[in-house]
């Protein structure tokens, strides 16, 4: 069994069927990227498989639990974290403690001592290059900076699986290769990658997999070579790098 599962996933929003009947399967230790043109039902997907949505229809497990239809902090409590396409830290807080407070709601289970979490706080925001800007406000960040508290928020429940959702979208050519270097060292940890990019350059870099979604369906599924080798993936659904 796959650590995660979809099936049949479909969503409705009114009259729009946003998702059409997707079926996912995620390996451990696999990444797996996601692309599609805007609208195409990407982000729906990820809101679903991390509890912010309930599918109109369709199943998921996660490590061969069901989880359909549980809330956000059950889902991230089970191993999953996730980030999103604009980052959503606590602006008025510090760097420090916006990846304190996901330390310390794992906490139960992980790290027991105030010192130890502040430790462990300190340790991520290391990993991800932000341990000199610890003590300034999120909303003082830039974009690159901010993306890496999303990952260092992330990572802050120790998940298994990352739901990763446009790490390189808006960055520079250089933000992107540290991006890339970011998924290396992720996946270096064993974590498993369920990632979104509109850079499929940067996909084609770092996935064992690629899935093409298109008008809330999966249009393509294979390993990147093949899928972006593919001219009608590339023209129809694709588009141009920005």
């Amino acid at each position: 069994m796959a650590l995660l599962e979809g099936q049949g996933l479909s969503m409705a929003f009114g009259g729009l069927l946003a998702l059409r009947g997707v079926d996912i399967a995620v390996e451990e230790r696999q990444v797996v990227g996601l692309l599609g043109p805007n609208g195409s039902g990407k982000t729906t997907l990820f809101n679903i498989l991390s509890g912010l949505l309930h599918p109109t229809a369709g199943e998921i497990w996660f490590g061969g639990t069901r989880v359909t239809n549980l809330r956000p902090w059950q889902i991230s409590r089970l191993g999953i974290g996730r980030t999103f396409q604009i980052a959503r830290p606590f602006v008025h807080s510090t760097v420090f403690d916006n990846v304190l407070v996901g330390v310390t709601f794992r906490s139960r289970d992980h790290v027991s001592r105030g010192e130890d979490r502040r430790r462990e706080a300190e340790r991520l925001l290391a990993t991800v290059g932000l341990a000199g800007k610890a003590s300034a406000l999120a909303h003082t960040l830039s974009l690159g900076e901010r993306k890496r508290l999303e990952l260092a928020m992330a990572l802050s429940t120790r998940p298994t699986l990352l739901l990763l959702d446009e790490l390189a979208s808006g960055l520079s050519p250089k933000g992107r290769e540290e991006v890339v270097r970011f998924y290396g060292q992720l996946k270096e940890r064993g974590l498993t990658i369920f990632a979104i990019e509109h850079s499929f350059r940067v996909l084609a870099r770092v996935a064992d997999r690629l899935l093409v979604l298109d008008q809330g369906a999966i249009v393509a599924d294979g390993r990147p070579e093949q899928v972006l080798g593919s001219p009608r993936v590339v023209t129809a659904y694709l588009g141009e790098e920005e």
